[in-house]
């Protein structure tokens, strides 16, 4: 697989999904959102996670916005709805996704990385959500997913003064959970990647899918759900094999 704006590898039973549009700070245009949605959509079966990532210094500085000037309200609104069909399918795909992050993250840059399950970002790092300087306001995801990982009083705070989250505050604020050395991020996405791409399946596929949806339930409902899925999830023959290792392991630890 590959394509003009996206560079595809794999590290075993990991998928590398790199932004590759250098010249523009991975600027991101609507032919790279087509193919974000098809590799998104078309996971091969012997994959077991991703990882998002630059192949030059910057993240992602955000949309191409030379292609949404003068458009109108309506074509405005289908061309943000298309980008959230694009993110949902990170967020509730296949396989749980690591973003690696260095440089700029700014305003779909960080919203695409929010769509992401783990963030690891290197001391180069910064998020970045200057709509409101701009006269614009997000519109891939950011209002639902943001304020989610860190507080809406800390994005009004970024949108109204457009002041950059730096790496290690980001991590302090709970938007990204590992802080590395300068270039080390895609090492660290890809063994945690790693890590996450060992797990079964379905556990996965429980914890990117229901997990998310069960915080947003009511308490009784939630713990509903939670009997259901884990329920489900133990009556699969994958995770009844992984029990008896473990409880033949636990069986002869030595005393």
């Amino acid at each position: 697989m590959g394509s003009s704006f996206i560079k595809l590898s794999r590290q075993k039973n990991v998928l590398l999904i790199g932004l590759d549009r250098p010249e523009k700070r991975n600027a991101m245009p609507k032919a790279m959102m087509r193919e974000l949605r098809e590799i998104f959509l078309n996971i091969p079966d012997d994959v077991g996670a991703a990882v998002l990532y630059s192949t030059s210094q910057h993240f992602c500085s955000g949309l191409d916005l030379t292609e949404v000037k003068g458009q109108s309200v309506i074509d405005c609104f289908n061309f943000f709805r298309q980008w959230h069909e694009v993110f949902g399918l990170i967020q509730f795909g296949k396989v749980p996704v690591v973003a690696a992050i260095s440089g700029a993250a700014i305003g779909a840059g960080l919203e695409m990385a929010s769509a992401c399950h783990l963030r690891v970002v290197d001391d180069t790092a910064y998020f970045s959500l200057p709509e409101g300087a701009r006269g614009l306001y997000v519109g891939l995801g950011a209002s639902v997913r943001f304020p989610r990982l860190a507080g809406t009083a800390l994005m009004m705070d970024m949108m109204l003064t457009g002041r950059p989250l730096a790496a290690q505050e980001s991590v302090s604020r709970g938007v990204a959970q590992y802080i590395v050395p300068a270039g080390a991020a895609l090492d660290k996405a890809v063994e945690l990647a790693a890590i996450a791409a060992s797990n079964l399946p379905m556990t996965n596929h429980a914890i990117i899918h229901a997990l998310p949806r069960i915080v947003e339930q009511g308490p009784d409902e939630g713990l509903y759900t939670e009997a259901l899925i884990a329920s489900v999830v133990q009556s699969a023959p994958e995770t009844a094999a992984r029990m008896d290792a473990f409880l033949h392991r636990k069986k002869h630890v030595p005393q």
